[in-house]
């Protein structure tokens, strides 16, 4: 048998190394990802992780409209701040009652609006909402009424029931007052003696914008409202697991990227739409950079493509044994895939560039002081260990800035000094 030639055993032995410590994959190209589109902020998945409790609570508030269909009109407020997952739980909530209205033989649509990208104009809206019906229907030659009309009359001869769902609510109240949303809230009061055709979903951050509308209409979209609060660090991880699974191939990316992203996440209230956008950079990086595997050095490339808040004047001002302490932090991130580390890895890494450049460490008194100070500067983060830590210990994460481009900027600011 002809023995393997040594270009084809460097071939195996760089692709093996390359799996196992996350070297760059020049020689044969394969993404991370599997479905990209999984990460796209108009997917709506299957499952809600950590939102399976206010899908419920939304199915309790409709449960009429598939079993009495018709006998009355529902409306449902839900609140929360960006992130939250507002408009994915009414839209997989919209999807879900649609399929089992179709089971029972009901002509059941939900329509979702967003009132901003109809410039927070009733006109707009209910003509977007009459075109899902009838995409030929005239631009032109109605009034707002007319329209509303028009739209009850099309869902009487349809036999059709319609969830009709407002997100950004707040555009709609700035644009046009009480209104808009006094005629939608009491539509069916001019109907008496027909079934009940028309329910709201309204979405909006803040319920204080609520306050714009007069006491009547302000106290019938009250009567139901679903508060969304924001993701723990927790929570994110579980949702970015979730999209890790539906998105990326097998073991392409590492849990303490996932840790990462997550703890940037909370940072930013919570945000889940922020949390998956970093997914998806930190994907494009990993490819972008040949690499086998999504690591945190690309989570803190996709950080500081999405937010650049380290400025190099601010890391050319800090003092000397500041800029080393955070040279040796650098280094330690970029020759491992870790996305914490030990104070103490950081103290003896402190110490060996201090060596390298000639300089006697500081105390550990000193030392902490400057992690405390380059903390409150906003270019590193400490916390306490938690689970899966024995004892207490301070964890180091660089989440804003690439350790590579750190260390970069630091080699050239310190060897000037």
């Amino acid at each position: 048998m002809r023995k393997p030639t040594k270009l084809i055993f460097n071939l195996i032995n760089y692709l093996l190394l390359g799996r196992l410590n996350g070297e760059k994959r020049n020689m044969i190209y394969s993404s991370v990802f599997k479905d990209e589109s999984k990460l796209d902020l108009s997917y709506v998945p299957l499952r809600l992780v950590h939102r399976e409790k206010q899908l419920n609570l939304l199915y309790q508030f409709f449960r009429l409209l598939i079993e009495s269909p018709g006998e009355m009109s529902h409306r449902v407020l839900i609140t929360g701040k960006v992130g939250t997952g507002k408009t994915a739980l009414a839209q997989r909530f919209g999807l879900n009652l649609m399929a089992e209205a179709r089971r029972r033989g009901i002509n059941l649509n939900y329509l979702h609006v967003n009132c901003r990208e109809c410039k927070g104009k009733f006109f707009l809206i209910l003509q977007r909402v009459i075109t899902a019906f009838r995409p030929n229907f005239p631009k032109r030659g109605y009034s707002t009424e007319e329209l509303l009309q028009f739209l009850m009359e099309m869902l009487d001869d349809k036999n059709a029931y319609l969830i009709l769902a407002l997100d950004e609510l707040e555009s709609l109240i700035a644009n046009e007052g009480t209104e808009a949303v006094y005629k939608l809230t009491r539509i069916h009061e001019s109907r008496l003696g027909k079934p009940s055709r028309l329910s709201l979903i309204c979405i909006l951050r803040e319920i204080e914008y609520l306050e714009k509308l007069d006491e009547s209409t302000r106290s019938t979209l009250q009567k139901n409202i679903i508060h969304l609060e924001e993701y723990s660090k927790h929570q994110l991880v579980d949702i970015l697991r979730e999209r890790v699974k539906l998105a990326f191939k097998p073991n392409t990316v590492l849990n303490e990227a996932i840790e990462l992203i997550a703890e940037l996440a909370e940072l930013e209230g919570g945000n889940a739409r922020y949390a998956i956008e970093l997914l998806w950079r930190a994907g494009k990086y990993a490819d972008a950079n040949g690499l086998f595997e999504v690591i945190p050095e690309c989570v803190r490339e996709a950080s500081a493509s999405v937010y650049p808040t380290i400025r190099k004047d601010e890391i050319a001002d800090l003092d000397l044994h500041e800029q080393l302490l955070l040279l040796g932090i650098a280094r330690v991130f970029q020759q491992s895939a870790k996305a914490y580390i030990k104070t103490s890895e950081a103290e003896e890494a402190y110490a060996v560039v201090c060596e390298e450049y000639g300089e006697k460490p500081r105390k550990h008194t000193q030392f902490w002081n400057y992690l405390r100070k380059l903390s409150a500067y906003g270019i590193l983060r400490i916390q306490v260990s938690g689970k899966g830590q024995r004892g207490k210990t301070s964890l180091i994460s660089l989440p804003y800035i690439p350790a590579s481009e750190l260390e970069r900027l630091l080699t050239i600011i310190v060897e000037k000094r």
